[in-house]
């Protein structure tokens, strides 16, 4: 048995903190100090927990200079490292002499280091997504504070659509502690199947990856936020990656024949996929484009016919209609194995298949208004899609809006923003383990399909007037009414979170 690890050095001193004398100890992962002669009112105790308030520490002569994170008051000592209200700031502890500097310095250095932070980043900016704001939110809002961590670390900016898959691709892994993109979540998407196309895939996937918010939805940064319950704010998106907590997430296998792509996010069809990728005109509006073109697209509203086998969780196998099984199971016409990636090529990692004992398919019927898989909680910083997803619970949250009234639709938006939309009897949510949608004609047209969405990307599309063939226009994938299987490999990646 290993060697229990010993306990750090309690060291206590008279110092000046902030040019008021005081009693400091450093105990453990915290920095206490109260001024000298106790006495009451400012004779209370305050504190600076490590952890969760500093980003770094330098030695200038005699003096030890804090850079914090801290809630309101808390890098001024107060302590108690609460999310709302962190600001920058600088906490001075001033040392009787230099030797007392240095030796503070590097027992506070060396309990930083104690807490597994990233050492060095490798730092991918689109300058292209939402308000086309990734670049000024990398130099005003992400150097400062990876740069006061002591972070080290290599910038790039995506050239064009895929530049992300293929830096992750290429990459000597070796170098960094982490991949981190200042983008919306595509460019993570794109790094994943990069990663998941590597001969050395299964070491690959394991480097942790982290999201800074600079996009249109920026719906993994608003749920791992949520999750801890952080604000959501850039700042805190880049704090959660400084402090290094780490936590699994799942990857989804989304199949269509032999073609193969990796999600982290969600896959639409139908309402959400529409607003999505149809507002995509009104770009310069930002994260408004979404609300915009929703009301727009009320005005009109669509329903698509169509079919959704699915294996359900535990607790959820009386949702829909029993299939009718087969000796091989549901035949879903999909190939398990030697399925390409989105450049056509051979993948590292072909995904997870399904054991036979856990093929007891169901199905739901359309006509459908929305159709929605979801691996965390939500779309975009303001809806929340998926109330009861997790991030590493190996299930996909369906929440499907079936046929019903328009003004019924609107009312579900609406509710859309705090989840409370799938209590409606228009929703069926429910937990699956893998699906296989079939999506089809829009209802009241004989050759017009819809929209497939995954990521923030379109995989397939049928609304041009017929069903299309996979790779017909740039960026299809996939094609518009063949079967597409969701199967979700759980934990497979790695993400920065901040608890």
């Amino acid at each position: 048995m290993a060697d229990p690890q010993p306990q750090a050095e309690v060291l206590t001193e008279s110092v000046r903190v902030n040019s008021t004398e005081v009693e400091a100890t450093l105990r453990g992962g915290e920095l206490a100090w109260r001024p000298a002669g106790g006495g009451n009112g400012e004779g209370q105790e305050r504190r600076l927990e490590l952890e969760s308030e500093v980003l770094g520490c330098r030695v200038d002569g005699r003096k030890l200079k804090f850079a914090t994170f801290a809630a309101s008051g808390g890098g001024n000592g107060k302590g108690g490292g609460g999310a709302a209200n962190r600001r920058r700031g600088e906490v001075v502890v001033e040392m009787e002499d230099e030797d007392a500097a240095v030796r503070w310095g590097d027992a506070i250095r060396d309990r930083l280091a104690s807490l597994g932070r990233p050492k060095r980043l490798l730092i991918i900016v689109n300058p292209y997504g939402g308000k086309r704001s990734g670049r000024s939110i990398f130099q005003n809002d992400v150097l400062p504070l990876i740069e006061a961590a002591g972070v080290l670390y290599t910038m790039q900016e995506t050239k064009h659509r895929l530049h992300a898959q293929e830096i992750a691709h290429s990459l000597d892994l070796r170098k960094y502690d982490g991949i981190i993109c200042v983008s919306g979540d595509g460019v993570m998407v794109e790094v994943v199947n990069g990663l998941l196309q590597r001969e050395d895939w299964e070491t690959a996937i394991k480097v942790p990856l982290g999201i800074i918010p600079a996009g249109t939805g920026n719906g993994m940064a608003r749920s791992l936020l949520h999750a801890s319950g952080e604000p959501f704010s850039i700042s805190n998106a880049v704090f959660a990656i400084i402090r290094g907590h780490k936590r699994a997430l799942d990857v989804t296998s989304v199949v269509q024949g032999n073609t193969r792509f990796f999600s982290v996010l969600m896959l639409t069809w139908g309402l959400v996929a529409d607003v999505d990728i149809e507002s995509e005109k009104y770009r310069w509006m930002g994260s408004a484009r979404l609300e915009f073109y929703l009301l727009l697209r009320m005005l009109n509203l669509r329903r698509y016919n169509g079919r959704i086998l699915f294996i359900p969780a535990p607790g959820y196998e009386d949702v829909g209609d029993p299939v009718e099984q087969t000796t091989n199971g549901v035949s879903t016409g999909i190939q398990e194995d030697g399925a390409t990636d989105s450049n056509g090529e051979t993948c590292g990692y072909v995904g997870p298949s399904i054991k036979e004992a856990d093929r007891r398919w169901r199905s739901l019927n359309g006509p459908f208004v929305s159709v929605w898989f979801g691996n965390v909680p939500f779309a975009s910083e303001d809806a929340m899609a998926a109330p009861k997803a997790e991030f590493a619970d190996g299930y996909l949250d369906a929440a499907i809006i079936k046929d019903c009234p328009r003004w019924d639709v609107v009312g579900l938006v609406f509710q859309m923003k705090d989840g409370t939309y799938v209590n409606s009897p228009c929703v069926e949510y429910f937990k699956v383990k893998a699906i296989r949608m079939e999506p089809g004609l829009r209802v009241g047209s004989s050759t017009k399909g819809g929209i497939i969405d995954s990521d923030g990307e379109v995989i397939a599309r049928g609304d041009d007037g017929s069903h299309s063939r996979a790779g017909d226009e740039p960026g299809h994938l996939m094609a518009y009414g063949p079967p597409i299987q969701l199967t979700v490999d759980q934990g497979l990646a790695t993400i920065f979170s901040p608890r």
